[in-house]
């Protein structure tokens, strides 16, 4: 694939799409079908904000290859489930080599499911809470380009989610972490200006009930 100045690169179908799935056919499928189309579903929301927090430190695409493994250790991120577990359950992941063996991110699993039903009881559903902090149009950039994809690993909205998160006691949710999250979650539409994926997901959006 090309990759042009823009930030765009062409696909074996001659479409442009945003550079950052390189030529991963996985990656790309992910890119296509599942970034920036707007979730409500707390199951996935939970599980997107967890892995994210497994990033830290490395490649999406290191954990979307796990991403079934995950699935399969962490009960589908029921966070229900989750939220009843204990330390004993930390040492048996530590020992699955599918997935991110951190004892600090796995532990991090456990604690934040416990906040998320804490959050559910206080607000209704983890989406309620999540798109309550949906950015206005005066708080997105004109354009969506490559400068402004270096430029705004964070942005105030992320920063704001954040400290918040971690006022209720969640962990592993750091400004970028979260702002990762906003873009996959579809809170913001962070495709390019020319990816073939921009004005689908823009409809998308506009077709959208908030929760």
């Amino acid at each position: 694939m090309d990759k042009e100045d823009n930030g765009l690169i062409v696909g074996p179908d001659g479409a442009l799409r945003c550079f950052w799935p390189g030529s991963e056919p996985d990656y790309l499928h992910y890119h296509d079908h599942e970034w920036g189309r707007p979730v409500t579903d707390d199951r996935r929301l939970f599980e997107k904000i967890c892995l994210e927090g497994f990033q830290s430190g490395l490649s999406w695409i290191t954990i979307l290859r796990k991403r079934e493994n995950f699935r399969e250790a962490f009960s589908d991120f029921d966070f229900e489930k989750l939220a009843a577990h204990g330390d004993p359950e930390v040492e048996r992941h530590l020992l699955n080599a599918g997935i991110i063996r951190h004892r600090g991110k796995i532990a991090s699993v456990f604690n934040n499911a416990r906040k998320a039903v804490e959050m559910c009881e206080r607000h209704g559903s983890l989406a309620r809470w999540f798109w309550s902090f949906e950015p206005g149009a005066d708080e997105r950039p004109p354009v969506v380009d490559l400068a402004y994809a270096r430029a705004n690993p964070t942005t105030p909205v992320s920063t704001r989610i954040s400290k918040e998160l971690k006022a209720l006691g969640w962990t592993f949710v750091g400004p970028t972490t979260v702002y990762a999250f906003m873009q996959a979650m579809g809170l913001v539409n962070d495709h390019m200006e020319g990816c073939v994926c921009r004005e689908l997901v823009e409809l998308e959006r506009s077709q959208f009930k908030r929760p």
